[in-house]
């Protein structure tokens, strides 16, 4: 996920919680006072105290004096969008949600819409909708080697 600082008057900053030392985690669960499974939960669903705890540890990385309640931004400065690799996974999930239904195409501009790189989310979209080649059939068993016949001459009468 991607975090959306825009602070009123500032730069826009992308703040990436995609990958957290393990260390940042745990001081992100103890400032929540949750669990980091349920803190990305809240993320995705767009929770402001979620994502200004987020927001807030990613930043202490070129801040490290930055203290929690220094950070205090608006609810509309921060936004959470998807990064590259969830929005490939979400347009498999739509895809195969949606495929036969005149829903398909609501559900991928919306993905575009959430997705914090849009060529990423139509290239996503593009290789879910692609034709695929059919599964390969199973090989045929390799037939048995007829045992060679003796050529010579067999013992006959002469």
């Amino acid at each position: 996920m991607i975090i959306l600082y825009k602070p009123e008057g500032g730069t826009e900053e992308a703040l990436d919680a995609g990958r957290l030392r393990a260390s940042e985690i745990q001081t992100i669960e103890r400032t929540a006072d949750d669990r980091w499974d349920l803190i990305k939960e809240r993320m995705r669903q767009g929770d402001v105290n979620a994502l200004r705890t987020v927001a807030w540890a990613i930043k202490r990385r070129t801040h490290a004096a930055l203290r929690y309640g220094d950070f205090d931004p608006y609810e509309d400065e921060l936004v959470v969008r998807l990064d590259d690799r969830e929005v490939a996974v979400y347009a498999a999930g739509l895809f195969e949600k949606y495929r036969d239904t005149e829903d398909l195409d609501a559900a991928f501009d919306e993905l575009r819409d959430v997705a914090f790189n849009r060529e990423a989310a139509d290239r996503a979209i593009a290789d879910v909708t692609a034709p695929k080649d059919p599964a390969p059939e199973k090989p045929l068993p390799e037939p048995e080697p007829i045992p060679a016949q003796d050529t010579e001459a067999s013992p006959t009468a002469s």
